[in-house]
């Protein structure tokens, strides 16, 4: 049956004075972790009236459980089958003030989002039967089939009459009137036709309404499952499209979802721009032939952009129209369900670019063409200037109206059910945190920047719902925040006061890669600075690191490695020919910066897609102003598949420092020590897990003997080094090199040892180059790990090398073999003037 639901936001508990708000505070930490991880943080009251309606539908409450944090509070915070006690006393003890005392003077904000989260748990409980039921909105708003109909219920209370078109009733809604409740849901009931469905499979239909002033608008359902427009007409509108295959032609899945991996190895994608032709490339081409380099790759995970539909290619998938429909430029729903299940079966993860920040602006094809003017009650958006983002130019939610909890709750399970993603990487989050959206704000880590009336306490409640739900029906999922605010807690569990998200993306980071490429020279690169920006994290959450994304290439800016090495790129990486000075130096820094961010900076990794080989120039998707070119809008798998190109050399060491990874689990490691940042050297030292990482990033001096501390005695050995002739390097390193360590100091007296570490061992460490030490476990010299150590060594020019990571002692047969690749015929006269052509992408490039 339909009912109603109003409920009024709970006044704050109480506020802190603005006396008591503090810098950043420093926490007592894993002394084996990076001493210099800072605490950045936020206070929020908002005692604003909330009215909601809501369209309930009979249900059964679902039970599930989580692990514990504060057990007394834990059912009502993540088990919707709780009996929804009182629990005021349980509230005062916020686990998350345990990890960090310094928040102490916020917890009347803690307390204030912990109730508003609850009593919103609550209402659901009792009016819908509990979070996950609630989000099941696909079951019933949309188009659905129930007893031999289709039956369509729509949100639309600011609507006077309404009527369902498409071309099952040749665009006349006269006959299709629908019914409105009180609550603003329209309704209407489609009979079969001889057993055969009104509406077929794949027509075409839309929600036609009057308004207000009597206008009459068409608009695409809001819970469209597919929508498609005419490619033949110039800036024709979208349709939306019933879809509902027959068994037939349904994709069944066939392969489980991989396991959580320990640590995520992400690869950013778009489907769209993946093809090699300057064209929109499929989902179906995009799993046949981009996800077997990705796993080739050694990536564990794959991110896609741009999988919700919208309209305007160029917004890269962030100015969403239809939320619950794929983009339909890359294929079918079925579709996207074949890549899925394809990267399931490589052993891929597959996250969502979910934008649940704002909404497109558009009113033709999008959400936005519901709000004809109505109160924000009755809007999917809030009103007026805080209904819009002036950056984005688009339209921003009203996270405490029932319905568009509903909408948004609904769409995150329907992503993961329907099409098996693996979890979400949440856009544009810290302008859901603030009511001034992170516009013209700059972060300095004060708490009283984060926990304040600027904090959006209605979205942060929401991204708490939204966590609990996800981890809800898939324990296993990842869910990424791009944050840039830092927020503390923001990666802490909802059961400790915190927003729940597994990761945060570390946005500062390419930041600093890319001020320093443009604005210092290599001789004022700050050994301090560099490995303080990769260590500013906050303990206990947990970090996405990267060096570059889809952002840094965006037109207007470039790749890093085209910034490295700009024009030369275009004559100066064929190796039929001497690297002159700036290849030489691009290419060792393309693949120093990549590595010390993955082994510095976080407990995850991402790349973009193309980036791993050095994809030149940047990405601009085809609009008037570059006459709708999509040369700049594609992926030149030609350059890293011609085997006389040193685009080679940068994916393969992308490729062997994920394995280095995968084998010996870096990136989950606790266990992060900088030991030395020396700016007159230019070399940072640290260890990461047991491994040890020498950086030198000086353009010109080799260090032979450099010493490096420790923290276990024993052997070492190399493991990777980016001086390897496989990677482009000189060779320089010997791999089948032993490396003894000696004691420094007394024992137990860190100020008696060598930069603070008891044991040291000496190097050979060239310029420009890094090279990893892994410590052999004597008591294995007889195992495989020192057969194939002893098999795979050998001797180029009185110089050990490897086949691609340099001792081997751990590769065995997991290398996966490279692509098969074309047979080019190349003249070596004419390929040492080669210059390598952007415009086309061809295997002769």
């Amino acid at each position: 049956m339909y009912g109603s639901c109003g409920f009024a936001s709970v006044p704050a508990v109480g506020s802190s004075p603005a006396s008591s708000r503090t810098q950043c505070a420093q926490t007592s930490r894993n002394s084996r972790t990076i001493a210099n991880q800072q605490f950045v943080g936020v206070v929020s009251q908002s005692s604003q009236l909330v009215r909601c309606h809501k369209l309930h539908f009979s249900s059964r409450v679902q039970r599930h459980g989580r692990a514990d944090h504060n057990p007394k509070i834990s059912a009502l915070l993540t088990d919707d089958s709780s009996t929804m006690t009182p629990i005021e006393d349980d509230i005062e003890r916020i686990g998350i003030l345990n990890v960090d005392p310094g928040l102490e003077p916020f917890r009347d904000h803690f307390k204030y989002r912990m109730k508003r989260y609850v009593d919103q748990k609550k209402l659901f409980e009792k009016h819908e039967g509990g979070l996950e039921e609630f989000a099941k909105g696909y079951l019933s708003f949309g188009f659905n089939r129930e007893d031999g109909d289709i039956v369509y219920h729509e949100w639309a209370p600011a609507a006077q009459e309404a009527q369902l078109i498409g071309d099952f009733n040749g665009w006349d809604g006269s006959d299709h009137n629908m019914e409105k409740n009180q609550f603003g849901v329209w309704t209407i009931r489609v009979p079969d036709k001889n057993g055969v469905p009104a509406i077929p499979h794949k027509s075409r239909v839309k929600f036609r309404f009057k308004h207000g002033n009597g206008v009459w608008v068409d608009r695409i359902p809001a819970w469209i499952k597919y929508a498609i427009v005419d490619p033949s007409r110039f800036a024709a509108p979208y349709d939306g499209v019933y879809w509902d295959p027959p068994p037939s032609e349904r994709y069944q899945f066939k392969y489980p979802r991989p396991p959580k991996p320990d640590a995520p190895r992400i690869y950013e994608a778009h489907v769209g721009m993946s093809s090699s032709e300057p064209r929109v490339n499929s989902y179906r081409e995009f799993a046949d032939d981009v996800l077997p380099r990705i796993q080739a790759n050694n990536y564990n995970t794959v991110q896609l952009m741009a999988v919700m539909e919208h309209s305007y290619y160029a917004s890269f998938g962030y100015h969403v129209t239809n939320f619950f429909a794929v983009s339909s430029r890359s294929g079918t729903p079925e579709d996207l369900k074949y890549l899925i299940d394809k990267a399931h079966s490589l052993g891929l993860r597959v996250l969502m670019d979910v934008v649940h920040s704002h909404a497109s602006n558009n009113v033709t094809d999008g959400l936005n063409g519901f709000d004809v003017g109505q109160s924000s009650q009755e809007s999917y958006f809030h009103t007026g200037d805080r209904g819009y983002h002036k950056s984005w130019d688009s339209r921003l939610f009203n996270y405490a109206n029932w319905e568009v909890l509903r909408f948004l709750l609904s769409n995150l399970r329907w992503w993961l059910e329907e099409y098996q993603f693996d979890g979400f990487r949440f856009d544009g989050v810290t302008s859901m945190l603030y009511h001034h959206h992170g516009i013209d704000v700059a972060f300095a880590g004060n708490y009283g920047e984060y926990f304040s009336e600027a904090t959006d306490v209605d979205a942060v409640v929401y991204l708490m719902l939204a966590n609990c739900l996800i981890h809800t029906i898939l324990p296993d999922a990842n869910v990424i925040a791009e944050d840039v605010s830092g927020m503390p807690g923001l990666g802490r569990p909802v059961s400790e006061g915190g927003v729940g998200f597994d990761y945060r993306l570390a946005m500062a980071i390419p930041d600093r890669w890319i001020d320093y490429l443009k604005n210092k020279k290599d001789e004022e690169w700050s050994m301090k600075e560099i490995s303080g920006s990769l260590t500013n994290r906050r303990y206990s959450e947990k970090c996405i690191s990267y060096a570059e994304s889809h952002d840094q290439a965006i037109v207007g800016d470039k790749t890093i490695a085209f910034l490295l090495m700009d024009k030369e790129m275009y004559s100066g990486m064929s190796c039929l020919t001497d690297a002159s000075p700036s290849i030489e130096r691009g290419l060792a820094l393309h693949k120093m910066i990549h590595f010390i961010t993955m082994a510095l900076g976080g407990e995850g990794y991402l790349n973009f897609m193309g980036n791993e080989f050095g994809h030149p120039e940047w990405i601009d998707f085809p609009r008037e102003g570059n006459n709708w070119s999509y040369d700049k809008c594609r992926r030149q798998w030609n350059l890293v598949d011609t085997d006389h190109l040193r685009f080679k050399f940068m994916n393969a060491f992308d490729r062997a420092m994920n394995l280095l990874d995968e084998k010996f689990s870096i990136l989950a490691s606790t266990k992060q020590i900088v030991s030395s940042t020396n700016e007159e050297d230019k070399v940072i030292v640290f260890e990461r897990g047991d491994l040890i990482f020498v950086f030198n990033f000086h353009p010109e001096n080799t260090y032979d003997g450099y010493k490096v501390g420790c923290d276990l005695p024993g052997k070492y050995r190399v493991a990777l080094d980016s001086d390897a002739w496989d990677f482009g390097g000189h060779g320089r390193v010997g791999h089948g090199i032993d490396h003894f360590t000696c004691p420094e100091g007394i024992p137990g007296v860190p100020e008696t040892n060598f930069n603070n570490r008891p044991n040291s061992f000496k190097v050979l460490s060239p310029a420009r180059t890094c090279v990893v030490y892994y410590r052999v476990d004597e008591s294995l010299e007889d195992s495989e790990l020192e057969e194939n150590d002893h098999d795979t060594v050998e001797e180029v020019d009185d110089t050990v090398t490897t086949d691609v990571v340099a001792t081997q002692a751990y590769l065995e047969a997991s290398m996966s073999p490279p692509l098969e690749e074309e047979d080019d015929d190349i003249d070596p006269k004419d390929g040492r003037d080669l210059e390598v052509d952007f415009g086309e992408a061809t295997s002769d490039d």
